[in-house]
């Protein structure tokens, strides 16, 4: 069949939905179908359709394994969160899931209970502690929570070049009663990466490229749903305008000031410190 404009979407959305797979070619299909739609509502120019395709290169070359750029261009858009919100609906007791972000780095070295990941990074001393409970509040022990976050200036250290090694990041696990107990320093808010592409798109806008103060955490144990999730320091700025749209209510925790003295993980502290306390509900699977 000769192609012309009244046809193609239909042509080369039929073809995609020859695929062996029935997921793939369902998604292949569809996914023709909304770009065609999409140039045909902005009249897509040759020139904004090359910009396009060189933007999209440049993301993938800027990308390696401490960086995805990709990652972030589908934070900034939203379309992670969406994703998130489609695949994780919890019940409504349980911890809220929120998006990966671009610096999750596998294989965070094992950490015992209350181990210091700041390894002498400066900063003011923080421990996060509670419990990882099912939705019944039943303790969950066993459960690997995979920690990790920006440091006192709001890097990570895909960001620092003299850095190549795990730098404020490690995975403990929770005791026979569900209790962990991460000690690290206040992390700060920050603004993405704005170096390459995603930056420069951003650049020509008037959204705010920052992040509020947060801590990752990745959460996983056999017989429930894996967690990917933050929490959010309470007061900090930008939870109204997180550029990646990853804040929520439930997440927002308050780190307390605490005076010098013994600590969560039965040290002695001779500064004073933060606590934050949240409690991790996980969705069985």
């Amino acid at each position: 069949m000769f192609v012309n404009e009244d046809n193609l979407t239909e042509l080369a959305a039929q073809r995609w939905a020859t695929s062996h797979d029935p997921r793939q070619a369902r998604l292949m299909s569809a996914l023709v179908r909304h770009l065609h739609a999409f140039a045909r509502e902005v009249e897509l120019g040759e020139d904004e359709w090359m910009a396009a395709i060189q933007w999209l290169a440049e993301a993938g070359r800027i990308s390696d394994a401490k960086r995805q750029e990709l990652i972030l261009a589908s934070d900034v858009f939203g379309l992670s969160t969406l994703v998130v919100q489609l695949n994780n609906r919890f019940a409504p007791q349980a911890t809220p899931a929120t998006v990966l972000g671009p610096f999750h780095i596998d294989g965070s070295p094992a950490a015992p209970y209350g181990f210091d990941m700041s390894d002498g990074i400066p900063g003011t001393p923080l421990f996060v502690t509670g419990k990882v409970t099912d939705l019944e509040g039943k303790p969950v022990p066993g459960a690997v929570l995979d920690v990790w976050q920006a440091d006192a200036d709001g890097a990570y250290e895909a960001q620092l070049p003299e850095i190549d090694e795990a730098r404020l990041r490690a995975k403990y696990q929770a005791r026979e009663d569900g209790t962990y107990c991460v000690r690290t320093i206040a992390p700060r808010g920050y603004a993405i990466p704005m170096d390459g592409p995603v930056g420069d798109l951003i650049s020509t806008t008037d959204i705010s490229h920052f992040r509020p103060a947060h801590v990752h955490f990745l959460i996983h144990e056999p017989g429930y749903e894996k967690l990917i999730t933050h929490l959010f320091q309470e007061g900090s700025e930008y939870l109204d305008s997180d550029v990646v749209f990853g804040t929520k209510e439930a997440l927002v925790v308050r780190f307390d000031e605490r005076p010098a003295g013994p600590a969560p993980d039965g040290t002695t502290l001779d500064v004073p410190y933060l606590l934050a306390e949240f409690d991790f509900v996980l969705q069985p699977a």
